[in-house]
């Protein structure tokens, strides 16, 4: 009796987005492209964010009674960046397939950075350079539309950050030796924490990055 085939498994949802976002590269350097896909799921991620709060405020119920969804300072009280409305994610997919998307992302971390000090030219305005076909612009940003899946808002912020770590692993690679200057792999930094043991007291990473070693840290 011929044995059955295993059944094929499913490739995690990160390593599937990585290969839908590099088809979308064409001709830019991965060194460049790592600040348009990783601009966008940062924008993504604290547009979730807003959202998730906006919902509650409007809703107004117990400690929001009478809040106003619109005020930033109900936002900051929160630890939550506020994000204007022509910076939300759910404008920018109603802007993904126009031809000028570029200058409407590039416009959206702007007004982010304006309402938002700690974040001033801090976020990546590379939107609207020409070697960035517009139609992949778009095509990208459907791509993170789709990394908060269904409704379960509560785990969209852990899934954000898996594909931000792995993405960063990928431009790591794809950059060579050079990729070693912005992320330093997950194994790497989980030795150096167990090494360290920092149990207790503060912990000072002078050449932070990506802030890896933090995250692991905290864990």
């Amino acid at each position: 009796m011929a044995k059955q085939a295993a059944p094929k498994q499913e490739e995690p949802i990160e390593k599937q987005m990585w290969k839908a976002a590099d088809k979308l590269r064409k001709n830019i350097d991965a060194a460049e492209y790592k600040h348009i896909v990783l601009g966008l799921i940062f924008l993504k991620y604290i547009s979730d964010a807003f959202d998730e709060l906006y919902e509650k405020l409007q809703k107004g119920e117990g400690d929001y009674a009478g809040a106003d969804p619109e005020d930033k300072d109900e936002y900051q009280a929160e630890n939550v960046f506020f994000v204007p409305e022509t910076a939300r994610w759910s404008y920018l997919l109603t802007q993904a397939r126009q031809p000028n998307i570029g200058k409407t992302v590039d416009a959206a971390m702007d007004a982010i950075e304006k309402e938002n000090p700690s974040l001033r030219d801090v976020l990546p305005k590379v939107f609207a350079r020409g070697n960035l076909d517009p139609t992949s612009l778009g095509g990208l940003i459907d791509l993170v539309g789709n990394i908060a899946l269904g409704h379960a808002k509560a785990r969209s912020a852990d899934l954000l950050g898996h594909v931000f770590e792995y993405f960063l692993g990928e431009f790591a690679l794809a950059e060579g030796k050079k990729g070693g200057q912005f992320y330093t792999p997950r194994s790497v930094v989980e030795l150096l924490v167990e090494m360290l043991e920092p149990y207790k007291g503060r912990v000072l990473d002078p050449c932070c990055g990506s802030g890896g070693m933090f995250v692991v840290t905290s864990q």
